[in-house]
């Protein structure tokens, strides 16, 4: 595994709330407030280490307090900036069907026969569900698949692999249809 897929995303910051330094944080833990139980958290990059001092839910995020940022300025450059934990630092989850993203990206994509389609790239979602962003075997762009029992019937995690639906697979990596003229 290499370093990057052994870290998680936890968490982003983002604008500053206030003028103290506090920040408003977007937590990705299935306990928002259980970001502050990991420890320090790092930039993506592990150049920056951040330690939570305070921490308070508010409307849809959390506004933190982090160590050393004492002003409005301070908090403004640190947004958007992604927080991550490594692996091994974060819970064993506890259902069968739980998974962290980084444990699905770099999983052979097999088909319901056993054929090779390709490799999980990322894991995505844009407000509607997750998505199995999907690298084929042959080819350049990747197939967004969604991350549904129908579509992805088996995660097999030991055996580093997932099994798609053939037919889902095939309709999500069709070239787009050109769309029908219009009369004048």
């Amino acid at each position: 595994m290499t370093p990057r897929a052994q870290r998680i995303c936890v968490a982003q910051i983002g604008a500053p709330h206030g003028v103290r330094g506090e920040v408003k944080l977007w937590s990705y833990t299935a306990d928002p407030q259980s970001v502050r139980d990991y420890g320090p958290l790092e930039t993506e990059d592990g150049a920056t280490r951040f330690e939570i001092e305070a921490l308070r839910a508010a409307k849809d995020h959390l506004v933190v307090r982090l160590k050393g940022v004492n002003d409005r300025d301070a908090a403004a450059r640190l947004t958007n900036t992604k927080l991550f934990v490594s692996r091994e630092r974060l819970p064993a989850t506890e259902a069968d069907d739980e998974f962290y993203h980084a444990d699905l990206v770099g999983l052979a994509v097999v088909d319901t026969e056993g054929n090779t389609l390709g490799s999980v790239a990322a894991v995505h979602n844009f407000g509607a569900g997750d998505l199995i962003d999907v690298k084929p075997a042959q080819g350049n762009s990747t197939v967004l698949l969604p991350f549904t029992e129908a579509a992805v019937p088996v995660v097999d995690i030991a055996g580093r692999r997932i099994v798609v639906d053939t037919a889902a697979f095939a309709a999500a990596s069709a070239p787009p249809s050109e769309p029908e003229p219009e009369e004048c």
